[in-house]
């Protein structure tokens, strides 16, 4: 714990590092509104449901549990990890406000209805932790999956760490098998996911290059100012 403290002591009274902690909350703010927007837009202009090769030869099952407490208690560990190590707090940041504006984007262009949208409202068990979701999600901004796409951008950013690489991969899968099954994402929401946010992370590399300094330490951080 007191390793703890110490580095973020170290961390937060570098102004520079400060400056840029501020930038990537902002940042993210941007990315969460524009989520909302994208949502609102896609809910006023539905299509129709289509066919999908895996969808029509699986049956729907309930993954609830999966969908709503599991999504938020992946959050809590992201959380629970940049507070064990801060120094990757402003790429995180920065990154996933460009996942997140990326997908809002994506989410205007296709209109389709989810695969089981009378599905999608579950029942007043997932109320408590839906309510905070569902302001982000309809269940029809459909492209790209955010369960598949974001826990595995997550893994991308600690690739280093062994450790959290496999388990960020492994939420990953669990999420992606849990909207395939669940009917909540078509196909190929899920599969692209993975390629969008490969490409959301070598482009916030090279946008960010200063807080991309994964098994840096602060003084490296504050040579690149």
């Amino acid at each position: 714990m007191r390793d703890i403290a110490q580095k973020h002591v170290v961390f937060w009274k570098d102004t520079t590092v400060l400056r840029r902690v501020v930038f990537g909350v902002l940042l993210l703010a941007i990315g969460m509104l524009s989520i909302y927007y994208s949502r609102e837009y896609t809910s006023d202009h539905l299509g129709s449901v289509v066919p999908d090769i895996i969808l029509d030869n699986v049956p729907v099952m309930r993954v609830g549990l999966i969908f709503f407490q599991g999504a938020f208690a992946f959050f809590l560990v992201l959380v629970g990890v940049l507070l064990w190590e801060p120094k990757y707090i402003p790429f995180t940041l920065e990154t996933s406000s460009v996942f997140f504006l990326t997908r809002s984007v994506f989410m205007i262009m296709t209109h389709l209805s989810a695969p089981a949208v009378e599905y999608y409202t579950y029942t007043s068990r997932d109320h408590h932790v839906s309510t905070v979701l569902f302001t982000l999600s309809s269940g029809n901004d459909l492209f790209f999956s955010g369960h598949a796409g974001f826990p595995f951008l997550v893994a991308l950013i600690f690739w280093k760490q062994k450790p959290l690489r496999y388990f960020f991969l492994v939420c990953s899968l669990i999420g992606s098998v849990a909207v395939l099954l669940g009917h909540l994402h078509y196909s190929i929401d899920v599969f692209s996911a993975f390629f969008i946010a490969y490409g959301v992370f070598e482009i916030s590399k090279r946008i960010f290059k200063r807080e991309h300094v994964f098994e840096e330490s602060l003084e490296t951080l504050k040579s690149l100012k």
